[in-house]
């Protein structure tokens, strides 16, 4: 089996790029000390997280020197997202630190007046390439990129892309766009190449894009029948989410609840009130993903305090799962500072990070949001540092960071009759009252807490969260279609992107909250677990409506 040679540093979820790559037929062999570079012939350089926190990691490890020399003599080299950004001279999350300067030019942070930042999700990246050898004319994908491929990028820093710039330095460029600014995609020259996206995390378009630098074709015929372009832009995201507990036997199943309660109501007599079981965790994910869910969530509402960390059933879940899907993996539940089944302390920072190792991209915070939230405001609005939210986005990212929130309605008769942060509904309450505010909630909705939605939302984007999970208790698995007014509120206050959660029943609710809304992904649970739609129909649905979906693509 032949090799590639990774390289071995804190790099967020490593295990679904080196799945990948076994899924292509190469086998990885660690680079873990400088000295082992210069044995390695392809090199892939995988990075998650800020730019100066992993550069500062790779130079004071002595990669430095080592991999710049690798690519100077022309050896391979992959850089994926931070890895691409390595090779730029610096950037504006760090100006401190320097980049490689083998591109020219800084990476600048993306305009947050019009649109989300971190730039989370599916987009292009756009090149054709005249081949000079093969007959005029004749197209020429660029290590597997294609125009009717979507690709998954997460970040908030990129690289300007201005026409002919890089061009003329020798380098092909495939760009993306995000609202109204165009960045780098992809760039290659030689046999260096590096993607902003995440490749491992692209589904099939990814997986082609990895094999054709594994295989060293940077250049190969445009398959005659490959789909036309797609509009340049962000797709909408529809992202399955999985509700994962134990049930009455001790089995991790797959449930949903009617406003968060899990347990049968209908048949009560013969069932004993009994967990609803809707499928196995790791065999749903992969349905839904064939099916071209872009992102699955998985969410732990099950408490393993007598398990030691290293033996929680949902590692070996997200290990299995990142095995054969090849989309983004959220995974939420006990992201916290705790202690170990033999008295060590682990922080919330260690959870995180054995959750990225087993396959995870993202982690999701909730109850323990709120209390961060709660000692923000007590403070000032002061930060310390110390909370689980900026641990983990200081060594990881922000975009690494979604926080769940759990609200429900409180009607009151007017704004001033609370301090919260008050609207006008639509839909007043059975005594008639026409104003609310949207309560946190904790424990799994169970108990309320003195702080709105907003001021959640608000705080847990000053302690670095990269995205906000937004349910509804009061909508919660009665598929009446997502709250709009809730949708709009949180979006109008924040400028990091916001997934709409709870109440989807059908794909016109869909249609309807990217249409009503500016929410920048939607999320459905119930509706998909019961087999009354699939993630696919919900897309044609969209995409019949003129909506920007990522096509699947199957092997």
């Amino acid at each position: 089996m032949p090799k590639v040679h990774l390289l071995d540093y804190v790099a967020g979820n490593i295990r679904s790029l080196v799945n990948a790559i076994e899924k292509l037929g190469y086998e990885v062999e660690w680079v873990r000390s400088p000295a082992e570079v210069k044995s390695a012939d392809k090199l892939i350089l995988p990075g998650v997280g800020h730019f100066g926190h992993c550069l500062t990691q790779l130079s004071n490890g002595g990669y430095t020197e080592p991999v710049k020399q690798h690519i100077r003599s022309g050896k391979p080299f992959l850089g994926i997202c931070v890895g691409l950004q390595a090779l730029f001279e610096g950037s504006e999350e760090n100006s401190a630190v320097p980049g490689w300067g083998v591109i020219p030019g800084r990476l600048l942070r993306f305009d947050d007046s019009n649109k989300s930042v971190p730039h989370i999700g599916w987009n292009s990246a756009t090149t054709v390439v005249e081949s000079q050898s093969e007959g005029e004319g004749q197209e020429q994908c660029f290590y597997g990129l294609r125009p009717g491929s979507k690709y998954y990028y997460v970040h908030s820093y990129a690289a300007p892309y201005r026409a002919g710039e890089l061009e003329r330095e020798g380098w092909t460029v495939a760009t993306a766009k995000y609202g109204d600014e165009a960045f780098v995609g992809a760039i290659g020259k030689g046999t260096t190449f590096a993607t902003q996206f995440h490749p491992e995390k692209s589904g099939q378009a990814g997986l082609r894009v990895i094999k054709a630098f594994l295989d060293s074709k940077p250049l190969q015929p445009l398959p005659p029948r490959v789909k036309a372009p797609l509009a340049d832009g962000l797709t909408r995201r529809i992202i399955a989410c999985l509700d994962v507990r134990t049930n009455d036997q001790g089995d991790l199943v797959v449930t949903k609840g009617d406003q968060y309660d899990v347990r049968e109501k209908d048949d009560a007599a013969t069932t004993g009130g009994a967990v609803r079981n809707l499928g196995k965790p790791v065999d749903m994910a992969r349905r839904y993903y064939e099916q071209g869910a872009d992102e699955v969530t998985f969410l732990n509402i099950t408490s393993f305090r007598s398990c030691p960390l290293k033996d929680l059933p949902m590692l070996e879940i997200l290990r299995r799962t990142s095995e054969t899907v090849f989309v983004p993996l959220t995974i939420g539940g006990g992201i916290r500072d705790t202690t170990d089944t033999d008295g060590s302390k682990v922080s919330a920072l260690d959870v995180a990070t054995m959750y990225f190792k087993s396959g995870a991209d993202k982690v999701s915070i909730g109850s323990d949001a709120v209390i961060a939230a709660e000692e923000y405001y007590a403070k000032g609005e002061n930060l310390d540092g110390t909370t689980a939210i900026e641990q983990i986005s200081r060594a990881y990212g922000n975009q690494a960071v979604v926080v769940s929130v759990d609200p429900r309605r409180i009607y009151v008769e007017k704004p001033e009759d609370t301090k919260h942060n008050c609207l006008k509904t639509q839909f007043p309450s059975k005594e008639g009252q026409k104003y609310c505010w949207y309560q946190c909630t904790i424990k799994g909705g169970r108990e309320g807490r003195d702080m709105d939605v907003i001021e959640l939302v608000q705080a847990v984007e000053a302690m670095g969260a990269g995205e906000i999970l937004l349910n509804c208790i009061d909508r919660d698995g009665s598929n009446s279609g997502f709250d709009l007014e809730l949708i709009r509120s949180v979006k109008d206050a924040i400028k990091i992107p916001v997934i709409a959660s709870s109440g989807a029943g059908n794909p016109e609710h869909f249609k309807e909250v990217f249409i009503e809304t500016t929410t920048d992904a939607a999320l459905g649970a119930g509706m998909f677990h019961r087999g009354e739609y699939t993630v696919s129909q919900v897309k044609d649905y969209l995409s019949q409506q003129n909506l920007l979906v990522r096509p699947f693509e199957a092997e």
